[in-house]
Order: C-alpha cells, then structure tokens, then sequence
C-alpha cells in the first residue's frame, strides 16, 4: 500500500511542478508579447492543476486502492496523455491568438484531448466498481 500511495504522490508533485512552468511560460511569453495576452495560455495551467493534481489527490485519499489493477497503467497513460494533449493544444492557441491568426485545426486538440481523459475516467470508474476482484483486468 506504502508504494502505491508513493505512486500517486510522485505523480501529483509532478502535476503541481508542470503547473508552475506553465504558469512560467505564460509570463516569459507575455514579456515578448507586446502587450498582446491570450486567455488560452493564460488558463492552460489549470489543466495540470485540476486535471492532475488535484484529480490524483482525490484518487490518493479515496480510491488508492486502483493502483493495483493491471489496467490502471493504461488508465494513468490514457489519461495523462488527454491532460498533456489539452494543455498543448491551449498553449498553441494561445500562441496563435497572441500572433492574431485563426486556425481551425486546433479543435482536433480539445477534442482528442477530451476523448482521452473520458476513456480514462471510464476506466478508472469501471476499476472502482470492481475492486474486489483486483487483478482480473
């Protein structure tokens, strides 16, 4: 229990810490802005924050539990990679918009992003619901 708790600790510094540099990158990048801000990149920070910290906090105090199934690693991967594709995907608006252009493939971002994060909060629910039988994934 000790290492999984450990797990998931690592894991939510790990969110706090992305969630600092992109709060960094938004304030090194308004410096060469010209003035010019983006609420696209202003915001991304809270996808680490609330999608990652504060999300895997919830999982370390109340359902810990999960990290023994032998589909939470595709969980963590799918759902990491919908949180780190929906910060991405702000970032580049915000780029964009800070440049003054449009572009209408950036939508492919929230959507795919999205997509990820609900696969993996179905499969987090569908371990939850079968924690007694641990390692039947």
């Amino acid at each position: 229990m000790k290492k999984q708790s450990k797990h998931i600790r690592k894991t939510v510094l790990i969110y706090l810490i992305l969630s600092i540099i992109a709060i960094v990158i938004n304030k090194i990048y308004a410096i060469f802005a010209h003035g010019v801000s983006s609420e696209a990149m202003t915001w991304m920070f809270l996808y680490p924050l609330i999608g990652g910290s504060l999300f895997y906090s919830l999982i370390l105090v109340f359902a810990n539990c999960i990290v023994r199934f032998n589909a939470y690693r595709m969980f963590f991967n799918i759902y990491n990679s919908g949180i780190a594709i929906l910060t991405f995907g702000s970032f580049l608006k915000g780029i964009i918009d800070i440049a003054g252009a449009d572009s209408k493939h950036l939508i492919f971002y929230y959507v795919i992003g999205i997509l990820f994060v609900v696969i993996g909060l179905i499969l987090i629910f569908i371990m939850l619901i079968n924690k007694d039988k641990a390692k039947q994934f």
